[in-house]
């Protein structure tokens, strides 16, 4: 029987569906991983604005959606398509919410 995790081969016992416990642990891990939400990007041709993360190059502020810095009162350079984090409510890009 092959192991459904590393794929070697190995002699069933009983109820035994894994060659070892570390590929047991590593299945019951996989199963029990949440779940991500999927990143979903505008077609061509639609508004990108509204999801476009801008940084102030004068003061380092950040904004989505925005092109003037509220501070400075000067245009932002875009850095990325992104948004709102879920967790501390500040601009982030889709590249650093999904960098490990």
């Amino acid at each position: 029987m092959a192991c459904p995790v590393c794929d070697d081969p190995f002699v069933a016992s009983g109820r035994k569906r894994y060659c070892t416990d570390r590929c047991r642990r590593t299945a019951w891990s996989r199963r029990h991983r949440p779940t991500q939400a999927p990143v979903v990007v505008p077609p061509a041709g639609v508004p990108r604005r509204a999801i476009t993360v801008y940084e102030c190059r004068s003061c380092g502020a950040r904004a989505v959606g925005e092109q003037r810095c509220e501070d400075c009162g000067t245009f932002m350079s875009r850095v990325d398509l992104g948004g709102l984090c879920p967790h501390c409510d500040q601009p982030v890009t889709l590249a650093e919410l999904t960098d490990p």
